[in-house]
């Protein structure tokens, strides 16, 4: 099945909330918003953490009655899985494929919290902040469960606030920025952005029995089976404390898989955009945490700025834009304030599971140089994840694992991606990735050839990726 529309919105969060506005307005296009499948309510990754009504700060029944007006289709649950062409995307939902074609593409794809390891990250009962958050929010009953609140950004305190409010007892909230950072921040944001201090002040209101420390981070989580006790430390004390639940994040990653899948330009981690968030891509838009971690606000403000140029109707984009200068260095002061400590990058154990999907503990990851080489040599973020959890490792990579995603993996590339100490004998041998997978001249590469070319290690991951081209 394929389909030729005018505008495509992908995603799900906040960012592309605003749009419908605008759909109505150009007059001779229909569109299609396809969410990611992780939610079937219209939310993003990190969006849902709030209620439905509190998204858009506008009317909600009014901007879904402007969409049910207007000639939008509207697809839940769908994943775009490759953009074959420029101007085309294919998306699956369970069983089912097709192919869109588009004039103008926008992407919301929001952001997810980022993680790190360290002893016991794995235990049962240990959560992201955001995610712990999200459960209790679908019905997880937090009543008596003792909770400390760790990692790092503005998102501790909201969670906190609402984990108390929901009955739990916060044990203890640790912040991992130091209290100069905070502190110049919130100075900062309260002569520039008064209605954030309030909020944060609110949530610090509805947690003020809870002791909040600033310069500290979580150590170790230790327990039989499951979290019972955690340590935390500011680099010169070390305290242990008892609990039942550690929701602990530390920010947000933005989702950059579908804009590097598309060729979009990315820059210290974000899409760079121009004015009317036009990537560097012709006829793709990126907004929201793609263009830069900034929150709520930031989102709404350039999915109205893509809208706008999406209908033909730049002009009235102005006033958005003059709310998204001040919205955009808000953002920017928080990423310095609460950037990660290198304390952080050290505390994994040589026998602390990096990758939970294969399995892969950190003492494996020593002798690698990059994530690539790590997926070459121990499959860490090759799992079902693919990297989005464990390649963040501030050792690795700070986008995300983001660097090594946007390749077709089941077309095969030259060996300038395998290990340096291999490269040598490349040079003096035919390269079978150069041949096409079912050719006659790739099937005839000699044991001693292949022996040449590849360590142990090596064989059998190109074995298992490239079954019809090196020969057993």
């Amino acid at each position: 099945m394929s389909a030729a529309l005018d505008l495509v919105v992908v995603g799900a969060g906040p960012g592309e909330s605003p749009q419908p506005r605008w759909l109505p307005r150009r007059g001779s296009g229909s569109a299609c918003w396809t969410t990611i499948p992780r939610r079937e309510a219209r939310s993003g990754e990190v969006s849902a953490l709030k209620p439905r009504a509190n998204i858009p700060r506008q009317n909600v029944s009014q901007l879904d009655g402007r969409l049910t007006a207007s000639r939008c289709e509207v697809r839940s649950g769908w994943q775009v899985v490759d953009a074959p062409a420029p101007g085309r995307l294919r998306l699956e939902c369970g069983i089912e494929s097709c192919d869109l074609r588009f004039e103008r593409l926008i992407v919301a794809t929001g952001a997810r919290e980022r993680f790190l390891p360290f002893p016991g990250w794995t235990l049962p009962g240990a959560m992201g902040a955001g995610g712990l958050q999200a459960l209790v929010k679908g019905g997880l009953d937090p009543r008596g469960k003792r909770v400390i609140v760790a990692g790092s950004g503005p998102l501790l305190l909201a969670v906190a606030a609402g984990l108390a409010r929901a009955g739990a007892t916060i044990a203890g909230i640790y912040e991992q920025a130091s209290m100069a950072q905070v502190a110049g921040f919130g100075v900062h944001t309260l002569l520039t952005q008064p209605g954030k201090i309030a909020e944060g002040a609110d949530y610090r209101l509805k947690t003020l029995s809870t002791p909040y420390r600033l310069g500290w981070w979580v150590s170790r989580a230790e327990g039989r089976g499951r979290v019972e006790q955690v340590t935390v430390t500011d680099g010169r004390t070390v305290r242990t404390l008892a609990c039942d639940w550690l929701a602990c994040g530390f920010g947000l990653v933005p989702n950059l898989e579908l804009p590097r899948l598309l060729g979009c330009r990315i820059l210290d981690g974000s899409v760079e955009v121009d004015s009317l968030q036009q990537s560097s891509v012709p006829g793709v838009a990126c907004v929201g945490e793609l263009t830069g971690i900034g929150g709520l606000d930031k989102a709404l403000a350039e999915g109205e700025i893509a809208g706008s140029a999406a209908a033909g109707l730049d002009s009235e984009a102005s006033s958005a834009q003059r709310r998204l200068r001040p919205l955009r260095s808000f953002g920017l002061r928080m990423e310095r304030a609460f950037a990660l400590r290198p304390e952080l990058a050290a505390l994994p154990a040589a026998d602390t599971v990096v990758c939970r999907c294969e399995d892969v503990v950190h003492g494996a990851l020593q002798r690698c140089a990059s994530a690539r080489e790590a997926k070459l040599h121990t499959r860490c973020g090759m799992g079902a994840c693919q990297g989005r959890i464990c390649v963040q490792r501030p050792s690795f990579s700070t986008d995300g694992g983001n660097r090594a995603s946007g390749r077709r993996f089941f077309r095969p590339e030259s060996p300038r991606w395998l290990p340096r100490r291999n490269r040598k004998s490349l040079s003096k041998s035919p390269d079978p990735f150069h041949q096409p997978c079912g050719s006659a001249s790739a099937k005839k590469i000699s044991k001693a050839a292949h022996e040449r070319w590849f360590s142990r290690s090596d064989r059998s991951i190109v074995r298992e990726l490239f079954p019809a081209v090196i020969s057993p």
